[in-house]
């Protein structure tokens, strides 16, 4: 009976936090795919800029799967509901500023691109 409970417990947040992360992770890829897209539009980019974009929206594909992988891991590992918390919470903001400071830092690249090639 006890084992029955402590299953049941532990198995309480069913999935939320994954399905949560994947949500927080599908609506960063697309502001970070836009702010991109909008930035080398606005900077006059090129055809190589657009091609480079598109690399790098791969790579934040990439990192993304990962990052949903653990949060999977994490919902079937049993822990604690707090623990979770803290570690979503964490994961989440270092998504965000991540997504948020690599679509800047196409600002720099653009002007240096424009700078070397016209």
């Amino acid at each position: 009976m006890a084992t029955l409970f402590k299953n049941a417990s532990a198995q309480s947040h069913g999935g939320r936090y994954a399905k949560r992360m994947s949500s927080h992770l599908a609506t960063a890829l697309v502001v970070c795919c836009l702010l991109q897209i909008a930035i080398v539009a606005k900077l006059g980019g090129s055809l190589v800029l657009h091609l480079a974009i598109i690399v790098a929206i791969a790579g934040f594909a990439m990192a993304a799967r990962g990052l949903e992988r653990r949060w999977e891991l994490f919902d079937q590992s049993g822990l604690s509901g707090a623990g979770l918390d803290l570690r979503f919470r964490r994961d989440v903001v270092q998504l965000w500023l991540t997504s948020i400071a690599s679509s800047l830092l196409w600002i720099p690249v653009a002007i240096i691109f424009r700078f070397l090639f016209g």
